[in-house]
């Protein structure tokens, strides 16, 4: 009969996976709501889409994984209850705001309750913050670029097309979108499901008692990953996109395409760098910076600010419902 710590090291990987499908359908909202906003796509087609390429994003690397995995906590100070009581506490924040259709970082959110149940099980002298700090510099670097760049790309697109057609720009763009799409979905499972991966190779650390040179990515685990993301993907979370693509700012297929472009660029380029970021934080922040150059009162900034004070309570929140996960686990171990 299996031992009390395999049953729970099986237990975990169940709900690691159920937290990247929870990410897949809470996400989906990243890849494919401007496409569907502008009508590029329907939202079946869109969803097959993003499905498809979050799986083959996902098995393009680890150096996100690893950072969420080992660079956090060390492998040779993780237990079992602290994966648990992460896993839970980012479940619970990823519901709550799908819930409420708030487009939040569930990349934060598991990031961050790593680092409560790591307060709760040995302070924070065991937090190592190499890896928080990698994530905190994500977490600010890649919205800023995420408004920005779209903006400068915006001005140069609309320098060039200022002779065409009005139709002839819609043609185009309307094509170029679906490979802009795709892009931005292939990206979100370049990043997102490495964090699932992590945080799973963390459990088998603890269970195998791997230490930092044994720490590696199975691929198993990989694989498990890619399709519980694209599944969840392929549900799809409709409040978010609705909030995404029609109530942040009126979009034309060229919009589009310079956000998720935009998006999908600063995510891979993270996702090669080992940076955690939020792909929730990127598309929405590149969103906005193609609205204010058709004018600052295109942008729904009330929906803006919403998004933005989702951002900076899930720090703060998964910290300490990631602590209280942890202790209450501890005492049921116990």
């Amino acid at each position: 009969m299996p031992d009390a710590a395999l049953i729970g090291l099986i237990a975990l990987i169940i709900l690691a996976l159920a937290f990247d499908f929870i990410n897949g359908f809470h996400d989906t909202a990243n890849a494919i709501a401007t496409s569907v906003a502008t009508r590029v796509l329907s939202p079946g087609q869109a969803v097959l889409m993003a499905g498809v390429l979050n799986v083959v994003g996902a098995l393009t690397g680890s150096a996100v994984a690893k950072t969420v995995g080992k660079d956090i906590i060390p492998p040779e100070s993780a237990t079992l209850e602290l994966v648990g009581a992460a896993l839970i506490s980012a479940i619970i924040w990823n519901l709550f705001t799908w819930w409420k259709g708030i487009p939040s970082s569930s990349s934060h959110a598991l990031v961050f309750s790593i680092v409560g149940a790591g307060v709760a099980q040995g302070g924070w002298k065991l937090i190592q913050f190499k890896g928080v700090n990698k994530t905190l510099t994500g977490l600010w670097t890649s919205p800023i670029l995420g408004f920005l760049i779209p903006i400068v790309l915006m001005i140069i697109l609309l320098w060039v097309i200022a002779r065409w057609r009005p139709k002839t720009v819609s043609r185009v763009f309307a094509k170029l979108q679906i490979v802009s799409a795709a892009f931005m979905a292939f990206s979100h499972g370049s990043n997102d499901a490495q964090k699932t991966m992590g945080i799973i190779t963390m459990a088998l650390a603890a269970y195998m008692g791997w230490s930092g040179n044994e720490w590696d990515v199975p691929t198993w685990v990989v694989l498990s990953c890619a399709a519980a993301m694209g599944l969840g993907t392929s549900i799809g979370g409709w409040r978010i996109i609705k909030t995404m693509g029609h109530k942040v700012v009126d979009l034309k297929p060229v919009d589009g395409f310079v956000a998720e472009i935009s998006a999908a660029t600063i995510i891979e380029t993270a996702s090669h760098l080992g940076i955690p970021v939020s792909t929730t934080h990127v598309i929405s922040t590149s969103i906005m910076g193609v609205g204010t150059t058709k004018g600052m009162g295109k942008v729904n900034w009330g929906i803006a600010g919403r998004i933005v004070s989702a951002w900076i309570i899930t720090i703060p929140t998964c910290i300490a419902v990631g602590w209280l996960c942890f202790k209450l686990l501890d005492l049921f171990v116990r």
